[in-house]
């Protein structure tokens, strides 16, 4: 059990670059993030006008592609997606269905959401530990800081204030970045969650109503800040991994000899 508490004290991101590394990943990740990009679009675009049925359809395969991901990452990662998937699903149901703040064509929460978020936030771990990403660090940063900012100022002031919510969310996205323990992690979720809301809401499977119902101000279709969201499932499946694999290693060392030799 020692090795699992002493994965908290270890950087979650140096902990899956480490292992990765190992497992010769490092053209993976560019692959697996360029194929996740790519289907991406595509699911949200054929999802546009699809029926119900379809989109159940979309969702076994994401479920199917999710796995095939998964097949070649270490343990950390894994555990870490179950818990993104788990946090973000629960969050989909409140956000969505519950509270309003941003409707999908059904009114539901699509099957594909929930594999979806998983393969979102393994692509932003494969940008964050991709090469890429290591040796321009602070370009990176300055780049999507840049990008966001000015989006989030654009929002509040010559588009005639319509986005307060997404400049507020990008005051929360900048912390994140600077003092969070994976900030390039974060980085990596601005791209992909970017790239898929600006899909999203462009063929319309989902909109962002025009005021917030918890902030009650005015917000973006979609807010400029958004990717902080995204940052807030990041952040709970990095720190959540390691308890959950800690809790199951409990479990299983108290289970009989004979079981958990099995």
């Amino acid at each position: 059990m020692s090795q699992y508490k002493a994965i908290r004290n270890v950087d979650p991101l140096s902990l899956i670059k480490t292992v990765n590394s190992q497992l010769g990943g490092k053209q993976r990740d560019y692959v697996l993030s360029c194929i996740t990009f790519i289907s991406i679009a595509l699911c949200l675009v054929l999802d546009a006008n699809s029926t119900h049925a379809f989109q159940d359809l979309l969702g076994v395969f994401a479920w199917v592609f999710l796995a095939w991901l998964l097949a070649g990452e270490c343990i950390h990662v894994r555990a870490q997606v179950v818990v993104a998937i788990i946090f973000a699903t629960i969050g989909e149901h409140f956000a969505s269905p519950y509270m309003g703040g941003y409707i999908y064509r059904f009114h539901n929460v699509p099957a594909y959401i929930p594999p979806g978020h998983g393969m979102v936030y393994l692509t932003a771990v494969a940008l964050a530990r991709s090469d890429l990403f290591a040796k321009n660090a602070i370009t990176v940063r300055n780049i999507v800081f840049t990008i966001m900012g000015a989006w989030s100022v654009w929002g509040v002031t010559i588009a005639g204030s319509y986005d307060w919510v997404g400049f507020l969310l990008f005051c929360v996205f900048v912390p994140f970045v600077l003092f969070g323990r994976s900030p390039l992690v974060y980085l990596g979720a601005f791209f992909v969650t970017t790239w898929l809301e600006i899909i999203g809401t462009a063929v319309g499977t989902w909109h962002w109503v025009p005021i917030d119902p918890v902030l009650g101000l005015p917000q973006g279709n979609p807010p400029s800040g958004v990717a902080a969201w995204y940052c807030l499932v990041d952040a709970v499946a990095l720190g959540g991994a390691p308890l959950v694999m800690d809790y199951l290693n409990r479990v299983r060392l108290q289970l009989p000899e004979k079981w958990s030799n099995e």
